[in-house]
């Protein structure tokens, strides 16, 4: 009787972790992390306005610049109520349903991300590979239609998830390893077999990340085979420039992920400390600098940025 009153009962709530040794020292580091919250949200809001107030950026790169951003925010939002909720308040509870809750959200819109630097590849290797189709083949409505279909992607892969999360049972340890809610973090604390969540989290993950690496990597073989066939030095040089945003966002987006993988596989022996450092990294890095990247690469962005601001100044004195 005991087992089966076991095999049906889930903790009220989970306890998240801040920083590991730190604890001490919460209010100090409150405030740098307000402001990295405030930097991803404000950046990635500029973006958004200007491109949507500037009718000369109504052009399918920066529609795609502009899902970017938009998935930033999102993945900024899922976290932010968890993180400044131990960091400012040292508030670390979480009620069960809303740790599934924001676990399917941040999964999700990470995916999207995923999907949307795909999209991103497949612009950069149309621009360069064959320039003057490029109006024909990347049209607003392959811009609305890729889109469309990465967030219908990400949105039915993540669904079954927090269900798959919901049936096992937790009587053991409430305490999670960081201060959101990651599938693999909740996984581990189950209190049964979690092959069918690990097989499915496989799957998932291969069927979004994987083969969204991978059309990447083969995106930029075309285009360095584009590349390579430009006669002057300096075509290729201004070629290559085109996609150093995007290789940029690539790397911020990747290399966390990769590395918060790993850790989780094959990183138990590596302190608490590690785990919780890569995993912050994962989700607050890409909405921190993918804002300053694009802004400091992309000269219109830069330029109607600036005009935005000093029309706003101007206005305010007037």
């Amino acid at each position: 009787m005991a087992d089966n009153n076991h095999s049906h009962f889930q903790h009220p709530y989970f306890v998240l972790t801040g920083i590991p040794g730190l604890e001490q020292k919460y209010y100090w580091i409150a405030f740098p992390l307000g402001a990295i919250y405030v930097i991803a949200l404000f950046g990635n809001g500029v973006i958004i306005s200007t491109i949507k107030s500037e009718s000369s950026l109504h052009i399918p790169m920066y529609y795609f610049l502009c899902m970017l951003a938009l998935a930033d925010m999102g993945l900024t939002l899922c976290t932010l109520p968890s993180m400044l909720g131990i960091f400012w308040f040292n508030y670390k509870s979480i009620v069960f349903d809303s740790c599934l809750v924001q676990m399917y959200f941040i999964h999700t819109f990470s995916a999207i991300e995923s999907g949307v630097l795909v999209a991103m590849a497949f612009d950069r290797v149309v621009a360069i590979w064959n320039p003057l189709r490029y109006g024909t083949i990347i049209t607003n409505g392959v811009v609305c239609r890729a889109g469309t279909v990465f967030l219908t992607r990400a949105v039915c892969v993540v669904f079954p998830v927090p269900f798959l999360i919901k049936r096992l049972p937790f009587y053991h340890s409430n305490i999670l390893s960081h201060s959101f809610c990651l599938h693999q973090d909740v996984m581990r604390l189950a209190c049964a077999s979690t092959r069918i969540n690990s097989l499915y989290g496989l799957i998932a993950v291969i069927f979004t990340k994987g083969s969204d690496s991978l059309s990447i990597l083969l995106s930029y073989v075309f285009i360095l085979r584009a590349v390579m066939a430009i006669a002057s030095g300096e075509g290729q040089l201004k070629a290559l420039n085109t996609c150093v945003s995007h290789i940029c966002a690539v790397l911020i987006f990747y290399v966390p992920l990769i590395g918060l993988s790993v850790i989780h596989r094959f990183g138990k022996h590596l302190s608490p400390l590690t785990h919780v450092l890569m995993a912050n990294a994962y989700l607050l890095v890409p909405p921190v600098l993918n804002p300053v990247v694009y802004t400091v690469k992309i000269k219109e962005m830069r330029k109607k940025i600036i005009q935005i601001f000093v029309q706003t100044k101007i206005t305010a004195e007037g």
